[in-house]
């Protein structure tokens, strides 16, 4: 499975401001010595030894994650938040007519769904887009945000042949069999689980997490034991969490305890909060490993999504 994040902000796009740019600038020119700059190759050993935090970005497009599987012809697409678009626009670019898109919808806030009309594949009739979730009236709240005052088109005007499925049960899909499990969010949110020949890769945004989520039942034990991945809601510090109770979102350190819990290998940090900079992500990233030291749990790799991250499990 190879998985790429193409939207990892949460509650709504955050696009980099020109005053952060300016002080990445400036940062960046502070630490140049004469020797960095002799010639090409040293020029690109300080770019490469810069941190992460200053040479590039996390990105600022809601949440929008898709697995393929080696065929550049079916794909499943894990919400459209705004980022949905920058995945069509590099499809349209790669010629990718006639495509098999498995559109798996967490919930309908705003931020998963207002990339939908932006996404360039689905005005192609060559194209299809097969839209899963257990919520009701799939096509009408998706159609909802695509009427006058607010859009100047309808749901319509996408010529993609559409089929609208509401999952009662696991569903298979390219060959793979995904299932899902309601979590804990204002109005409900759903987590995925794509399974592809025993590897497991979970998909959990907008979730809060509760003790019943840690708790060794037949349901729980069978979505997240042993998952290889989890792409999972830390959007909040502790003290935020506490703060902002009931809110629908979780901290990053429970999130560490929860992967613990299940024994999964790989554990990617998402929706992140659209007031945080590149900077704090990336301290946080280092305060959820500090975390993980501290509290001597093995086994577990960290990371930051970030647009443009690609991982092969």
């Amino acid at each position: 499975m190879n998985i790429r994040f193409w939207g990892v902000r949460g509650s709504l796009p955050a696009p980099i401001t020109p005053e952060r740019v300016k002080s990445k600038i400036s940062a960046i020119i502070e630490q140049i010595t004469p020797e960095d700059i002799i010639n090409a190759e040293c020029r690109e050993r300080f770019l490469a030894e810069l941190p992460p935090w200053l040479f590039g970005t996390v990105g600022g497009n809601s949440p929008c994650v898709t697995v393929d599987f080696g065929d550049a012809k079916e794909c499943i697409i894990f919400d459209c938040g705004t980022g949905i678009r920058e995945f069509g626009m590099s499809q349209i670019k790669d010629g990718r007519n006639s495509a098999q898109y498995y559109i798996f919808l967490s919930h309908f806030h705003w931020d998963h769904i207002q990339g939908l009309p932006f996404f360039g594949p689905g005005y192609n009739p060559s194209v299809a887009m097969n839209f899963y979730t257990p919520f009701e009236n799939i096509e009408k709240l998706l159609s909802g945000q695509m009427v006058g005052p607010y859009f100047p088109i309808g749901l319509d005007a996408m010529g993609a042949r559409k089929t609208f499925n509401q999952l009662t049960g696991k569903v298979n899909v390219a060959g793979k069999t995904v299932s899902y499990k309601r979590m804990n969010h204002p109005g409900g949110s759903y987590a995925y689980c794509v399974n592809d020949n025993g590897k497991r890769i979970i998909y959990s945004t907008d979730t809060e997490l509760t003790s019943d989520d840690f708790q060794k039942t037949e349901e729980n034990v069978s979505f997240f034991k042993n998952a290889d991945m989890i792409i999972i809601d830390c959007q909040y510090t502790l003290g935020e969490a506490i703060e902002k109770y009931n809110w629908g979102h979780s901290a990053f350190s429970l999130a560490v305890d929860f992967a613990a819990n299940w024994g999964i290998k790989r554990m990617v940090m998402f929706h992140h909060d659209p007031s945080y900079d590149d900077h704090k992500l990336y301290g946080i990233l280092q305060s959820a490993r500090w975390y993980l030291e501290r509290m001597n749990i093995k086994g577990i790799e960290l990371t930051l999504a970030y647009e443009g991250l690609e991982i092969s499990i």
